[in-house]
């Protein structure tokens, strides 16, 4: 029978439970234990089933498909995000400015231009960027790396938009690869 009653109360926070065992692991938020360790790369864990959705990452396993392109996920958030690219949903609203988006990260990113913020520093020059994508980028002007390579003539790219060009080189005249402006 459920009466509602939560006897359990966490002493961190004052949240309330019904049960003992959860008010236990909730309080693993606060103590930072991590007692499920994963035996591929020793990475920790404060619940099992985030250690069992990482093992899917070392397996392979992606049971979470889209129905709309059928592309599949090891983790069901990451389908459901995934998901907004089809449905234009975006619940992250820039408070600033009004800006919506479909992912928080993608929120968090933007932000940095209100606030200013440069978080990730190029250790070869010390320039600094909003976005760490933007720092892998700037630094293949000091290491050289390009990454994306032409399977028609090898020509290589540090960026995948510059190989996208490049290969209306092989299409002929007026002829644009997907995506590209």
């Amino acid at each position: 029978m459920h009466t509602g009653e939560r006897p359990f109360t966490c002493t961190d926070c004052g949240k309330s439970f019904s049960v003992k065992w959860i008010l236990v692991i909730h309080q693993r938020i606060h103590t930072g234990e991590k007692p499920f360790t994963c035996t591929e790369c020793s990475k920790r864990f404060s619940h099992r089933y985030n250690l069992l959705s990482h093992q899917r990452v070392h397996t392979g396993e992606k049971p979470f498909t889209c129905t709309e392109c059928s592309k599949s996920f090891s983790l069901r958030q990451s389908l459901l995000s995934h998901q907004r690219i089809h449905t234009g949903e975006k619940p992250f609203t820039c408070a600033e400015c009004g800006k919506s988006f479909s992912w928080r990260g993608s929120l968090l990113g933007h932000q940095r231009i209100h606030t200013g913020e440069k978080p990730f520093t190029c250790t070869h020059c010390g320039r600094s960027f909003r976005a760490k994508n933007h720092l892998v980028l700037h630094q293949r002007i000091h290491t050289g790396e390009k990454p994306y390579k032409c399977c028609q003539c090898g020509k290589t790219f540090k960026q995948t938009c510059h190989l996208k060009r490049h290969q209306c080189v092989h299409k002929g005249p007026g002829v644009v690869p997907e995506g590209v402006q």
